[in-house]
């Protein structure tokens, strides 16, 4: 079972790679901005595979070559070591295309 995340210092090398906590959630955020839409939508699709098999899936939005993705787990009202982990799949996914 997924537990709220207690430990917030594993956010810290998120904030450091440019998450930021969202306003008014318990949830982080990230804007991804890629050469051109074929790239962005080439990591959405290799995100969306990393996703899927984790069981966990982000909100995000598309428009062009930028993507804005926000974490947070809904089961547990907020943030978890799902997120965290999603989190490092995608900054690691952004070199791999």
């Amino acid at each position: 079972m997924v537990e709220k995340l207690t430990d917030r210092s594993t956010l810290d090398p998120l904030m450091q790679a440019g998450w930021a906590m969202v306003d008014g959630r318990d949830a982080i955020a990230k804007d991804y901005v890629f050469a051109n839409f074929i790239e962005a939508f080439g990591w959405m699709t290799r995100a969306a595979i990393v996703a899927e098999k984790m069981g966990h899936h982000p909100e995000w939005f598309n428009v062009y070559k930028t993507v804005s993705v926000t974490l947070s787990t809904h089961d547990v009202g907020g943030l978890s070591d799902l997120d965290v982990q999603l989190a490092k799949r995608m900054d690691a996914l952004v070199g791999e295309g």
